[in-house]
């Protein structure tokens, strides 16, 4: 069985944001035996030229994909801005990060996620050049399989996952004391469920270099319990590396009694309105109230719809075991739907950005037209 690989072995990698989108060709892995190999696209981009993955949809919520340049308006805080290219092209490969909560909240759920998961990494890896990983989080992130190209590798990795609580991946009951498992070794091993640290080594350490369309799919109940690093930090490394992610919000069963959420939204994203409730960006840290705090509740549904908001995803709820086959669909219909932009930033980043934090605003002319983009971008200054 393949040797497991946990992130707190890699170095963070401290890079800009449009470094991951130059000199595809170069990084583009042959395969080692292929008599009518597809032609790989590349994506040539300058220093300072910005890409945006954009996704259109109808008021009835089907793709529209032969909108052409001039049917849109591009703004960069608040000052608009000249799109330099616009395309739809479905060779560009892929790099897909998948994320799964085996926190004990979940495991009823992993059986159909396991399914749904195997059925979309059989879709969306079509070419070559065409890669993906497999992590899973609870009290732990561990990374099952690191980018490949190989479908058996995933789908073997996929079929042996299960909580680090438990299980033949049990790293947290090992006998060895040297055995400091994932990142966060070393801690109890009751429950958790490190959410914002999964989405922001996924993020960092592998996301940040690779080239291509790149996309992180998340299936979580939302609510993180134990992360070192916070919400607005996971958010942040996602937007630096230029990774869209797609949430898949599916009720934990710790909160079906007592969650206080009211129906289901179904499907969020999209560009314009507000930071997460109560005012600020996010909020920050992994620790959950504790039961007579008087600290409000935490609406995982709401933090997975403001994290794919961000960074130019979708909300997706699966609000039955076997509807994820039905997400995943939807998933593979906006990614290989999506348009790319690029454009050149009228003014250079200069000392006197705040954070480096670019604001983005993409709209269709049309108003029938619903635009999804990410917020913004981070300045590499």
């Amino acid at each position: 069985m393949l040797k497991k690989m946990y992130l707190n072995s890699m170095p963070l990698v401290a890079m800009g944001l449009l470094v991951s989108v130059c000199d595809l060709a170069g990084n583009a892995q042959q395969p080692a035996e292929s008599h009518e190999a597809t032609p790989v696209t590349t994506l040539n981009v300058q220093a300072r030229e910005v890409i945006l993955p954009v996704t259109v949809r109808d008021k009835k919520g089907q793709i529209v994909p032969n909108l052409k340049q001039e049917d849109f308006v591009l703004e960069q805080d608040g000052r608009p801005q000249t799109i330099k290219s616009f395309s739809h092209d479905t060779n560009l490969p892929f790099r897909l990060g998948l994320l799964v909560d085996t926190s004990r909240s979940q495991q009823n759920a992993l059986p159909a996620e396991r399914t749904a998961t195997g059925k979309f990494i059989d879709q969306m890896l079509t070419q070559p050049a065409d890669k993906g990983f497999l992590l899973h989080f609870d009290h732990q992130v561990e990374l099952l399989q690191d980018f490949t190209a190989s479908k058996p590798k995933l789908h073997h990795e996929l079929d042996e996952m299960s909580s680090s609580t438990g299980g033949s991946n049990d790293s947290a009951g090992s006998s060895d004391p040297d055995d400091k498992g994932a990142r966060g070794g070393g801690r109890r091993r009751g429950g958790g469920t490190q959410l914002y640290d999964a989405i922001y080594l996924a993020s960092n350490e592998l996301m940040m270099k690779q080239p291509g369309r790149k996309a992180v799919i998340v299936l979580s109940d939302g609510v993180d319990r134990g992360s070192k690093e916070t919400l607005s930090d996971a958010v942040d490394a996602a937007e630096k590396a230029n990774v869209s992610v797609y949430t898949v919000y599916f009720k934990g069963e710790e909160d079906r009694d007592n969650s206080g959420m009211g129906p289901g939204m179904g499907r969020g994203g999209g560009m314009g309105g507000g930071g997460y409730p109560g005012g600020g960006r996010f909020p920050g840290g992994g620790r959950m109230p504790r039961p007579g705090s008087g600290e409000q509740k935490v609406d995982g549904k709401k933090i997975l719809e403001q994290i794919a908001h961000r960074t130019g995803g979708i909300a997706f709820e699966a609000k039955k075991k076997d509807s994820f086959d039905e997400v995943y669909a939807q998933i593979a219909e906006e990614l290989k739907g999506q348009y790319l932009l690029t454009y050149t930033p009228d003014k250079p980043a200069s000392k006197d950005d705040s954070d480096g934090f670019h604001k983005i605003l993409l709209k269709a002319k049309d108003d029938k037209y619903q635009v999804v983009t990410r917020e913004g971008y981070y300045s590499q200054d």
